[in-house]
């Protein structure tokens, strides 16, 4: 069967099967489509199209082994043979005084033995260096040289900026091999 339905301002006819026009009474531009209906989605199913961390089930790693691994990387052994153990207690620094001085409590108090474990200590140390190291050319590029004072500023800044980003790459490098 066919009917003529009015669309548009000039109320045009055209002609399409009576299935098509849907509840005339309401507008007469609406028009129900052919195509297949999707079922509206569950509740139970949420589709996403991110692609990211939250979409992603979390990952479990196995807990990290800090002194398995000081084992298997012979650390002791190795600075034994640098002869860092001799020259610590030559400045006063034995185990005994160690012990003595509650050191290793105080450590994990402060979370460094714990951020030795953490798997985004090494993240986050790389990021520290590599801010500390844009520090000091930023620094010396952007404080003038009018004044004596000025320039020791830039100095202070610049080595300061250069040890500490030197130090925190190379606690980022040893701590990540640390956690491999």
């Amino acid at each position: 069967m066919e009917a003529t339905a009015l669309c548009g301002s000039r109320a045009l006819p055209f002609r399409m099967k009576a299935a098509a026009v849907a509840h005339t009474n309401s507008s007469p531009l609406l028009i129900k489509s052919m195509a297949a209906q999707k079922p509206p989605p569950s509740a139970a199913k949420t589709v996403s199209s991110r692609k990211g961390p939250s979409s992603r089930p979390p990952a479990t790693s196995p807990p990290i082994k800090l002194l398995t691994r000081v084992e298997q990387l012979r650390l002791l052994t190795k600075a034994e043979k640098a002869g860092l153990l001799s020259a610590a207690e030559k400045f006063g620094l034995s185990l005994s005084t160690i012990e003595k001085l509650g050191l290793l409590s105080k450590a994990e108090e402060l979370g460094v033995l714990s951020a030795a474990t953490d798997p985004g200590t090494p993240g986050a140390l790389l990021t520290l260096s590599l801010g500390l190291l844009l520090l000091g050319p930023s620094c010396a590029y952007l404080v003038p040289e009018d004044y004596p004072w000025e320039v020791a500023f830039q100095f202070a800044v610049v080595l300061l900026s250069v040890v500490g980003g030197s130090a925190a790459f190379a606690a980022s490098n040893f701590v990540s091999n640390l956690q491999k």
